[in-house]
């Protein structure tokens, strides 16, 4: 008795306040309360309703159709927003000095959250805006206020405020169940209130009762009845709701699914229907028994309770039997969903993987047509190899012949008084021939057998047994003839490459050599259109470059001595009949050991007559001629052959062409139209080749020699037309699949993105989604075509 007076007590001094979303209704009902209920502590009850639509990027839609997450993260912001509501409805208290604290709950419909909260927390006061529809002194209804005064539980006593002013209240009928022990006995007005609280429009007659007893008997059996009753539709419409969510939510489910739901509903409205039966005539049986004898209808109330008790039970089991039922569809149907979508992945990976097939099935179509082209190209050339390894075969059996013939003649050597013998001791496949071969051989140096003259000497063209041959006759009076007489000898003995004019013999007491007659001229002839000559094509000229390329990096590789050719323009390298190169005139190189080669003692006296503008900066501020040098001369070479300009003053316009982007200005047009990848490979080589700095230029290595030799073929291996960007017509490095099923390359689909549309560059249609997917496939064939190129 004393535990139930002291929480009787508590339940005094506690006050609910049903608060809203309004802070400013909020604020005028906690004034009220403040002023009627001091000493009072307040806690606010507060019903969170989630929202039905959930805004998206889309607009609003129905929280069943937006994104799980979505869903999830906004109904976090509701909750956190609700948390900021009752902090600020808290704070108001504490500013008036008022203990308070505050419970939430969560429902559909906040009137429903708002009863099971009274029941949860056995709340017996509570403070409530709005009026109930039943209450005449204002003509304004509250369905929230109307369903609270309906279905409040009868212990509680409500207050109804409308703007700061006391309108109703609705007093308590009964107490709670807990402190039924120490309550009084009900009457007649409590039993008034309950009977209107449960829609009975029979009142009962308590004069009928004989004693206190039975009467307290008869209202302990009744109360029990109506709050059996009570709990029992409570959970009927709990389970009802939740079988028609349940029954909304699986709309998608099949046939079957909708057969056996609707079996156990109908199971579930006859239990209900059963139990309601079975109510009233409980409740009638207790309105014939009023004017019995107390045992009587104790006894009868006692069986109806049994009744309705055994009706419960089986309404409790239909109902299980239904969650399990529809919990065992749910999870089949949520199964069936799940392999659907992985079915639909599959099948979207497996069309993917059709189409890339397709492409590559094309393009192994098209390589193996281009790999047969190629097959009979390679078969033409090795067939034409051929013949040129036996041409080149009978050109030199032709050659050792024609030296055996002359050697055989009994022709001396060199005159003895010169100093100059032993030429033949040294280079067995040398001849030496007397300055009366060489005037018969050019009609006494005649000026119509003279080809060209220079600062070191002239060439003329000559006949000697029936070959045509090249005779170099350096001047008598240059100081330099005996050294690059010696020097070029030297070279050209001891050395063989397929780009190094070929040298027959020498003519110690002329100071001449005799090589092999090559019938088109020099580059320089070529650029300078000299004759009724062909146009050099750019793949051409591609190729002059790398060949050119190749016999330095032969040269300054050679062992165990480095040579150095310290000459190399346009002038000193020849064309054959083949178009091929041949570099000559190697009077001013130098044959030198490796280890010696950058020492401070190795100087380079013999300036070059008539090449100063290919000479390396550097050697002449220090006389230093180092491979570097001939790398510079390389450079300008490079240049001239893609402009077709003169090499003074060439390397710094062709940087600032390239600095302003007008590189296409500068470009010799009688070429045809330059391949841009190639272009640019050449004109950067060529700029780092003539950095004024030797320690800035590049070396001529065998890597970046293969390189040369593949850049005239490049053209000959078209690009197909799907590793190429359809934005930015490259290719692709970075291949990404849009919504619209075309690839593209990731940065140029981005840049489109990110200026706002949400259209396809390709069909100009509106994408479902802006995600994109990486194709890797498609990425590593461009790598491997890339690398095959």
């Amino acid at each position: 008795m004393a535990s139930n007076t002291m929480a009787m007590e508590e339940c005094d001094h506690k006050l609910h306040v049903a608060v809203g979303r309004s802070l400013k209704k909020a604020a005028t009902l906690l004034q009220w309360c403040f002023t009627h209920f001091r000493n009072t502590h307040i806690h606010l009850l507060h019903v969170y309703q989630p929202s039905t639509m959930i805004p998206t990027l889309l607009g609003k839609l129905p929280a069943s159709q937006a994104n799980p997450i979505v869903v999830s993260a906004y109904r976090i912001e509701e909750r956190e927003e609700t948390k900021r509501l009752l902090e600020k409805y808290l704070s108001l208290c504490r500013a008036a000095k008022v203990k308070a604290s505050s419970v939430m709950g969560e429902a559909d419909q906040v009137q429903k959250g708002i009863v099971d909260l009274m029941i949860r927390h056995d709340i017996r006061k509570l403070v409530i805006g709005g009026i109930p529809e039943n209450c005449m002194k204002v003509k304004r209804k509250s369905s929230k206020a109307n369903y609270v005064a309906k279905n409040a539980p009868p212990f509680c006593e409500i207050w109804f405020v409308y703007k700061g002013k006391h309108i109703w209240t609705r007093e308590a009928s009964e107490t709670p169940r807990s402190l039924s022990s120490c309550a009084q006995p009900e009457t007649a007005e409590s039993l008034r209130s309950r009977s209107f609280q449960y829609g009975m429009n029979e009142l009962f007659d308590l004069e009928c009762l004989q004693s206190n007893s039975a009467r307290t008997t008869t209202s302990t059996v009744q109360s029990e009845i109506i709050e059996k009753e009570a709990t029992f539709s409570s959970k009927s419409s709990s389970c009802t709701s939740h079988c028609s969510l349940q029954h909304l939510d699986g709309r998608y489910l099949d046939t079957h699914s909708e057969i056996e739901e609707e079996t156990i509903n109908s199971q579930l409205i006859e239990a209900e229907r059963e139990t309601n039966a079975a109510t009233d005539n409980a409740l009638t049986e207790l309105l014939k028994c009023k004017r019995k004898e107390p045992n009587k209808l104790f006894f009868v109330m006692r069986d109806q309770v049994n009744l309705f008790e055994s009706a419960h039970a089986h309404e409790v089991k239909l109902r299980k039997e239904a969650e399990d039922a529809l919990r065992d569809t749910l999870h089949e149907q949520q199964k069936f969903l799940d392999e659907k979508e992985e079915i639909a992945t599959e099948l979207q990976r497996t069309m993917r993987s059709i189409s890339l097939l397709s492409s590559c099935a094309h393009e192994t179509n098209r390589r193996r047509d281009e790999a047969a082209d190629e097959l009979s190209i390679i078969q033409a050339s090795i067939s034409n190899l051929w013949h040129e390894k036996q041409q080149i075969s009978r050109q030199k059996m032709e050659a050792l012949r024609w030296l055996e013939r002359w050697r055989s003649r009994g022709h001396v050597a060199a005159d003895p008084c010169n100093g100059i013998i032993g030429f033949a001791e040294d280079f067995p496949e040398l001849a030496e021939f007397s300055l009366a071969d060489l005037q018969n051989a050019t009609c006494n140096f005649s000026e119509s057998f003279k080809i060209r003259e220079g600062g070191y000497g002239s060439i003329y063209k000559g006949e000697m047994l029936g070959r045509t041959v090249a005779i170099r006759k350096l001047h008598p009076h240059n100081m330099q003839g005996s050294a690059e007489f010696h020097q070029e000898v030297q070279v050209l003995g001891s050395v063989q490459h397929p780009h190094l004019v070929t040298l027959l013999g020498v003519c110690p007491g002329a100071w001449s050599l005799v090589y092999e007659y090559l019938p088109n001229g020099s580059l320089q002839d070529y650029l300078s259109r000299k004759g009724s000559l062909l146009p050099l094509t750019w793949n051409i000229r591609a190729r002059w470059i790398a060949e050119i390329a190749t016999t330095l990096c032969f040269l300054h590789s050679s062992k165990p001595e480095t040579i150095i050719h310290g000459d190399l323009k346009l002038e000193t390298v020849l064309l054959d009949s083949a178009l091929s190169c041949k570099i000559c005139e190697f009077g001013f190189s130098r044959v030198v050991k490796e280890e010696s080669l950058y020492l401070p003692s190795f100087r380079f006296s013999n300036e070059p007559k008539g090449s100063f503008t290919y000479t390396d900066p550097e050697f002449q501020r220090t006389g230093v001629l180092t491979p570097k040098s001939d790398i510079y001369s390389f450079g300008l070479i490079i240049l001239q052959l893609l402009t077709g300009r003169t090499p003074v003053g060439l390397a710094g316009e062709v940087r600032k062409a390239v600095s302003c982007g007008k590189l296409s200005s500068i470009l010799d047009s009688s070429a045809g139209e330059w391949n841009s990848t190639m272009v640019t490979q050449l004109v950067e080589l060529g700029l780092q080749c003539c950095q004024p700095k030797s320690r800035d230029r590049p070396e001529l290595t065998p890597s970046l020699v293969k390189e040369l030799e593949q850049l005239h073929a490049l053209e000959e291996r078209p690009v197909p037309s799907f590793f190429l960007c359809p934005i930015l017509q490259e290719i692709m490095y970075d291949p990404q699949v849009a919504a619209d099923g075309f690839t593209y390359e990731a940065k140029a689909i981005c840049e489109w993105l990110e200026n706002g549309r949400n259209t396809s560059p390709m069909t100009n249609l509106k994408l479902s989604h802006l995600h994109l997917t990486p194709n890797h496939a498609l990425r590593l064939a461009i790598q491997g075509w890339l690398c095959k190129s």
